[in-house]
């Protein structure tokens, strides 16, 4: 029988200490239930043979560098559980601040009006994978009303899986973002006029797949994570089109945004009529978020 030492030092290769131990401790409560005190008590000595066996074949998958979250089959965003599976991309702790951004600001309104901002405010989410955001803001903004999009059919069928577990009413819809530029230019609407719209889109160039880790590189789905070297801004400026579009005057724009392009998505949403707009940084100092305002 391993003890906790030796299951996390056997990720060292892999993690950091911190990060190792913190992924095995997961599994541990996950799993088996125990606390921190369980596993600083050697509690893990008295798992059955059964349960030993499952710890064991956990390992291996994360000894190979799938990410904790595929192998549990969940993450926690913004303290709430979401499913998740290979093919779906696993939400991070940056998109969680995106998400409160927003509904911080939505209170902010209420707070300096002394009523709602927007009496039922109308959602959207593009390229919405688990669900997280969707789920997120249709419950953290009462009388929302939230639709979801991708162009996944797994990650519809995890949101939609999602959104029932927490109780959600968000909508979730099969769509391509660029088939609805499409139809938005030709005058086809199939929502009324939006109060936000929010993205986070892929928005990883393919040169820095270098600089990856292996547990996203080889695990998580391409298609939610790359964009072509020669068009980085290619989901943001469909999407960009559509919120000009498509958003009611005084609608904001959120996205989250590759720090890299910080300068060049400002400027497209400047070409694009945008105003007031903003960028937050994450809690690495990074820029990851950004915010518009349709005049």
């Amino acid at each position: 029988m391993n003890t906790y030492q030796q299951l996390w030092q056997s990720l060292t290769p892999l993690y950091d200490a911190d990060e190792a131990r913190a992924i095995v401790r997961t599994v541990l409560e996950v799993k088996y239930g125990m606390t921190l005190t369980d596993i600083i008590c050697g509690k893990i000595t008295e798992l059955s043979a059964d349960e030993s066996i499952k710890l064991e074949e956990i390992m291996a998958r994360l000894q190979k560098a799938e990410p904790v979250q595929y192998v549990l089959g969940e993450a926690d965003f913004g303290g709430r559980k979401f499913r998740v599976e290979p093919g779906v991309l696993i939400p991070r702790p940056e998109t969680a601040e995106l998400c409160k951004w927003i509904v911080d600001t939505q209170k902010e309104k209420e707070a300096a009006t002394g009523k709602p901002a927007v009496h039922h405010p109308n959602i959207l989410d593009i390229c919405t994978g688990s669900g997280c955001i969707a789920i997120t803001l249709s419950l953290d903004i009462p009388q929302s009303t939230v639709t979801g999009i991708d162009i996944s059919e797994k990650a519809i069928a995890t949101a939609t899986e999602n959104a029932k577990k927490l109780n959600s009413n968000t909508k979730i819809k099969h769509a391509d973002v660029f088939d609805l530029l499409k139809m938005t230019k030709e005058g086809i609407k199939n929502e009324p006029s939006l109060d936000i719209i929010v993205s986070n889109p892929p928005y990883i160039c393919e040169k820095e797949k270098a600089d990856m880790a292996k547990n996203v590189l080889n695990y998580e789905p391409c298609l939610a994570l790359f964009v072509p070297n020669e068009d980085p801004l290619r989901f943001y400026r469909a999407i960009a089109e559509i919120a000009a579009l498509e958003l009611a005057d005084g609608g904001r724009l959120y996205f989250e945004i590759n720090p890299i392009y910080e300068k060049e998505t400002r400027e497209m949403l400047e070409g694009f009529g945008f105003e007031n707009i903003e960028t937050q940084q994450d809690f690495y100092g990074k820029k990851r978020m950004m915010r518009a305002m349709k005049k």
